[in-house]
């Protein structure tokens, strides 16, 4: 768990990660240069894993998400699915999963017949079977991580 000032600086970039240092040390009440060190400290633990733009897809010419849940046809197969599909582009994520399916994918194509091919290139590279939900809206995504409090910190503020 972390402290409760990293979790703050944490939240902050989780939500901003343009924001400046200035900002930051003014957000979470600490100096310039002491927000540069803690920030620098996470980057190298790996809390903090990277900055990334959020891309309007839809502008980029693919409104259309969809989640493939994958089932092994022959489980005595090598649980290798995600090295096997590590090449098409189409895929956002991949998820290993505890139930039936053994991983669900989340998937952005042009068009219901670009997400039919890919279907059954997914089919063919894995030797799996799929079930598809396909996304009708999404009200909110990228959702910025709001790590836990300290318990100290919990009880500082009572």
């Amino acid at each position: 768990m972390l402290e409760d000032i990293d979790a703050r600086i944490a939240a902050v970039l989780a939500d901003d990660g343009r924001c400046s240092y200035t900002d930051l040390a003014e957000k979470v009440g600490l100096s310039v240069s002491a927000v540069h060190q803690r920030v620098r400290r996470l980057e190298q633990r790996g809390v903090i894993r990277g900055y990334s733009a959020r891309i309007d897809v839809e502008q980029l010419g693919l409104p259309l998400t969809a989640f493939v849940s994958l089932t092994p046809i022959d489980p005595a197969e090598p649980d290798d699915y995600p090295e096997r599909l590590k090449g098409l582009s189409q895929i956002e994520a991949c998820y290993s999963v505890a139930g039936v399916e053994s991983y669900i994918v989340k998937v952005r194509v042009a068009s219901p017949s670009q997400l039919e091919a890919l279907l059954a290139q997914i089919r063919a590279t894995a030797n799996v079977s799929t079930r598809t939900t396909v996304v009708l809206s999404t009200p909110y995504e990228d959702r910025p991580v709001t790590p836990p409090i300290a318990p100290a910190a919990i009880l500082d503020q009572d």
